[in-house]
């Protein structure tokens, strides 16, 4: 076994390399770059070595500064995690030249899978379906519109050498394709140093299901199941879950035996996923396969007990695989929510700065028999980077049934506490509430179908309104008695709290009265409905469990001024508890408007301008590019919404903006 293991990677995923290698007993060392230099991975590993800038084109993916670190730590073996440089053959030829374990599988197999183009042949050769497409290279945007009117639209175009949702678009006419060609090219070019481009056909109302496959040297190949990984956004996966509600024994069977005869057509070991494309009749084709380890790959962890980190670890290290397909049993439900530094009231654009707070739920079995599990590679009180990708962490529920699975994880999602930043939280909640997710159609068209205006957070109907109007209510009424606490007795006079309140939110108004009971509060509603509602909510606190009619409800709490603000279940509402006086008197004050920035092109995210397309005076049509911005390894094109003239253009390529900094003005 390996004395000591060097993880070129970062984040989340060193995080989680690092933990399984303690427990077998191996020393780790991370590598870090000038941004990473107090990161989570670098704190947690034995050694830790400085590898250069911040960008990754500059430290993470340059095979000699690793190289370097090995040498200098004595490193017997290298996990590259996934992205970077787990799927470069140049890497692990390297590693191989000098003397070190590369712990994933041959460099043949990562050569012939790591290319799309060429993956797809061989999936062909060895019996596995694909999808129609165009295999040769495309040169420039010209040839990729003949190419996609030729194979006719919709078209998946993306990079040979892509991953992760990288260079990747969707193209429905001339048009798009034409676009959608350059921006893929450019997004392959940054992330993978490697501008080739393929284009296929783009299966409708598909699911993209997954197979994980393990392999050992000594010929041995294992499929551990599938992962639903359909609801995606920008072609980035967002929610998983294993097994996938869809398939049948029958479908799962034939798909993880093509799974397996290709990886043995490629002489593949270790951990690697073939991914497919699933139609509604449970036709499947093969999309790629990735020669690393997944992302998602936890939820194939907790419904199998497979650790896969320490598989590849062993298998690396020469041992045998110590069971059989007949031993491989699905065990319960698993759900994965990826938690991302991205605002989804600005269209998930990318969000970075300081965590403030970062309070994840806690791990473990929970006393319902459910699990909880937070791989991340973050803290309170750090960073989040431009520099990278925006996860900041992959929280993990499993349950004896999905929608168990599903319950936990809404209740985990309540409990986890992130401020400081934008964040897909809210978005995650809602989605677990939607019954088209909770009855399992799934589609990776999902988010755009649910939420085709984008997303602006879940309103409440009356009944979770009300719940939400007693827990304003309980959380006023221990601020007004501490206040008077804090007052004391002025002479003889001492001030009483009030127990009729009236509550506004969300464009709902309740007029209540409290009760006292022997179990906590009563709130009584003006038409005669009671709640009893019991909390150790204390101020100061952002997050307590509220039991309302014995139903626990984790919910966070801020107060801002006067108002209340409580999120739950991706509900976001500021709640003003009045007394009826003033109540009567607020409804009188005028509504103050909002500023007018229709003339104005606002940066919507924290970014580099890499192309402004217009200039001073040029007359715009709706639609047309005005400018891109990049962030977190995406290019971002701006467009104008309608016609207009342009007044003024105070940005330039090259230069970074906050969010809502100007980009253009118009007449």
């Amino acid at each position: 076994m390996f004395n000591k293991i060097l993880i070129a990677n970062r984040g989340e995923i060193a995080c989680r390399v690092i933990k399984t290698a303690k427990k077998m007993g191996i020393k780790t060392v991370a590598v870090y770059s000038d941004a990473d230099r107090d990161a989570l991975h670098v704190r947690m590993a034995h050694e830790a070595v400085h590898i250069g800038p911040a960008p990754s084109s500059q430290s993470y993916i340059v095979i000699d500064n690793i190289l370097a670190a090995i040498r200098q730590t004595g490193a017997d073996a290298v996990h590259p995690g996934y992205g970077f440089l787990s799927e470069n053959p140049a890497f692990a030829e390297a590693l191989e030249k000098a003397g070190i374990v590369f712990i994933g599988p041959p460099v043949g197999a990562i050569q012939a899978m790591g290319d799309k183009i060429t993956s797809k042949k061989l999936a062909a050769e060895a019996g596995v379906s694909t999808v129609p497409g165009h295999m040769g290279l495309i040169e420039d945007a010209d040839e990729a519109v003949r190419i996609a009117s030729s194979i006719g639209y919709p078209v998946m175009i993306k990079a040979s050498a892509g991953g992760g949702g990288k260079g990747m678009r969707i193209a429905w006419n001339d048009m798009e394709a034409r676009e959608g060609f350059q921006s893929s090219k450019n997004e392959a070019k940054s992330s993978f140093g490697d501008d080739r481009i393929f284009i296929e056909k783009f299966v409708t109302e598909p699911r993209h299901i997954e197979i994980q496959v393990l392999g050992d040297k000594h010929g041995n190949v294992l499929y551990l199941g599938e992962r639903e990984c359909s609801i995606q956004r920008r072609n980035q996966k967002v929610i998983e879950e294993a097994p996938s509600p869809f398939l049948d024994e029958e479908t799962r069977r034939a798909m993880g035996e093509q799974a397996v005869a290709l990886s043995k057509a490629v002489g593949y070991f270790s951990a690697g996923t073939v991914e497919f494309i699933v139609d509604a009749s449970r036709n499947f084709y093969f999309l790629e396969m990735n020669t690393r380890l997944q992302v998602e790959h936890p939820v194939t962890e907790l419904i199998t007990g497979i650790d896969l980190v320490e598989q590849m670890i062993r298998v690396a290290a020469g041992e045998k695989l110590s069971f059989s397909q007949d031993d491989v049993k699905l065990n319960g439900w698993a759900i994965e929510s990826r938690l991302y530094a991205e605002d989804p009231y600005r269209s998930f654009l990318p969000s970075i700065g300081r965590l403030s707070r970062y309070r994840p739920p806690r791990e473990g079995r929970h006393d319902n028999g459910t699990v909880v599990r937070n791989d991340t590679g973050v803290y309170e009180g750090g960073e989040i980077s431009m520099y990278y990708d925006p996860m900041i962490a992959k929280l993990c529920t499993w349950a004896p049934d999905r929608l168990t699975a599903i319950d936990a994880m809404g209740a985990a999602l309540d409990d986890f506490e992130v401020e400081g930043i934008g964040h897909n939280l809210p978005f995650l909640s809602a989605v677990m509430g939607q019954e088209r997710f909770r009855s399992g159609r799934l589609t990776t068209a999902y988010i755009a179908e649910e939420f085709p205006e984008g997303f602006s957070g879940v309103l409440p109907n009356q009944a979770a309104a009300r719940k939400l109007v007693a827990i304003a209510v309980l959380v006023n009424q221990a601020l007004q008695e501490r206040a008077v606490e804090i007052s004391g007795t002025i002479g003889n006079h001492r001030r009483v709290v009030g127990k009729e309140w009236v509550a506004t939110l969300a464009g709902f108004e309740e007029a209540v009265t409290l009760e006292a009971t022997l179990d906590g509060t009563s709130v009584v509603f003006a038409d005669g409905r009671r709640m009893s509602v019991a909390s150790g909510w204390l101020p100061g606190q952002s997050h307590a469990v509220f039991h309302i009619d014995g139903e626990g409800m984790g919910v966070k709490v801020n107060l801002v001024g006067s108002a209340i603000r409580l999120r739950w279940r991706g509900m976001d509402v500021t709640a003003r508890v009045r007394s009826p006086r003033v109540a009567e008197l607020a409804r009188l004050m005028p509504k103050k408007a909002p500023p007018d920035t229709s003339k104005m092109l606002l940066c919507p995210m924290p970014g580099v301008i890499t192309l402004v397309a217009v200039k001073a005076g040029d007359h715009v049509e709706a639609g047309q590019t005005l400018a891109t911005v990049e962030a977190m390894k995406m290019e971002n094109v701006l467009k104008a919404e309608r016609k207009g003239v342009v007044k003024r253009v105070a940005a330039a390529p090259g230069q970074s903006l906050a969010v809502d900094e100007l980009i253009l003005e118009f007449e």
